[in-house]
């Protein structure tokens, strides 16, 4: 199996008569890459039922192979990744939710493929893959302009997936090839690797998720089909590993998400095409399985998001090219389909990122 951010399919068609349910009710935009088309799709997410519609204008234009996007938590601001120009684009999002592209893009490292920004908007971080490094980057916050960080970019070893621990002060970085994660303190935006860094995370770890809270980690073990979990030090930003370490979820586990209510834990399963659901012990950080899982999916699942009001849960899958999109249940963390559950991208998606 080739990891999705390596696996492209090589498909062009038009994705402007995508199909969605319209809503007049209370709504907040969404975005998803779309490399194959070099496009984001736009839609708005209805805030009482989930169904998502398209927003006006969508898709918008991106550089060459798109890979992950994140938002401004000013919501004026969006950020993409195009791994095969290595560089980053700024988008202004306008009142409706569309994208308008602010030029000159902003040169990365090679091959870019994940990005993170700290809870203020103050940084923006970049997973460099190919080069093996993390640019950092200062955020203007009245242009949303980058200027680079004094140092960036920082290497670490095939950088795949990156967070910003809650409190800001920490950069947790997944490095695929060496089965570790990296831990960065954070200073005005530069890195600086912490003496317990790095610590072992299981065979390729492939992303991080991190509870709202800033108490708990968790990484996906892609070839392992396993999950690890952490405690965070909250002065320190050390890891400590949560007995009984592995948890085991489905075949190729490549996404993981905690929802904003930090009660449970979701896991896309690429190769068995379903989501694992854990409760998550508040206290311990151990988790147990949802009643019924796992919750089956697409074909090919590539990424898990939790919608910011924690009632939703939206999966994108490579293979069948939609998006499912499911109900929380606040209770039991149980998933069922939304009033429109499947969402076709025509082409294959691989990152999606939610406004408040």
């Amino acid at each position: 199996m080739l990891p999705w951010w390596k696996s492209r399919l090589v498909i062009l068609f038009s994705v402007a008569g995508l199909a969605g349910c319209g809503s007049s009710g209370p709504q907040h935009p969404a975005y998803v890459t779309i490399p194959s088309t070099n496009q984001v799709l736009g839609f708005n997410v209805d805030d009482n039922s989930g169904s998502l519609s398209p927003i006006g204008g969508s898709p918008f234009s991106t550089g060459p192979s798109p890979l992950a996007i994140v938002i401004h938590p000013t919501r004026k601001f969006a950020y993409v990744a195009n791994s095969q120009e290595n560089d980053i684009s700024l988008f202004t999002i306008g009142t409706s939710g569309a994208l308008t592209e602010v030029l000159p893009r902003t040169k990365s490292g090679i091959t870019p493929l994940a990005l993170t920004m700290d809870g203020n908007g103050g940084f923006l971080y970049v997973a460099n893959e190919g080069s093996g490094d993390i640019s950092a980057y200062a955020i203007d916050s009245s242009s949303g302009g980058l200027t680079a960080v004094a140092g960036s970019p920082f290497p670490t070893p095939s950088p795949v997936a990156l967070r910003v621990g809650a409190s800001g002060k920490f950069l947790y970085v997944a490095n695929a090839n060496e089965s570790a994660i990296s831990i960065f303190a954070i200073a005005s935006g530069k890195l600086t690797e912490i003496s317990a860094s790095p610590v072992g995370a299981g065979p390729n770890p492939s992303s991080i998720a991190i509870d709202p809270a800033g108490h708990l980690l968790y990484t996906t073990n892609a070839t392992a089909n396993t999950v690890v979990g952490f405690t965070i030090n909250a002065a320190t930003g050390a890891l400590s590993y949560i007995p009984s370490v592995f948890f085991s979820v489905g075949i190729s586990p490549i996404s993981a998400t905690v929802d904003p209510s930090g009660k449970f834990l979701y896991v896309a399963n690429q190769d068995s095409n379903n989501v694992s659901a854990f409760t998550i012990n508040g206290r311990t950080g151990a988790v147990t399985a949802v009643s019924g899982s796992p919750f089956g999916t697409g074909t090919g699942p590539v990424f898990v998001v939790a919608d910011t009001s924690g009632k939703f849960l939206f999966v994108g899958n490579e293979s069948s090219k939609n998006i499912y999109g499911y109900k929380i249940n606040a209770s039991s963390g149980a998933l069922t389909g939304t009033s429109q559950p499947t969402i076709n991208t025509i082409v294959a998606p691989t990152s999606m990122a939610i406004s408040q």
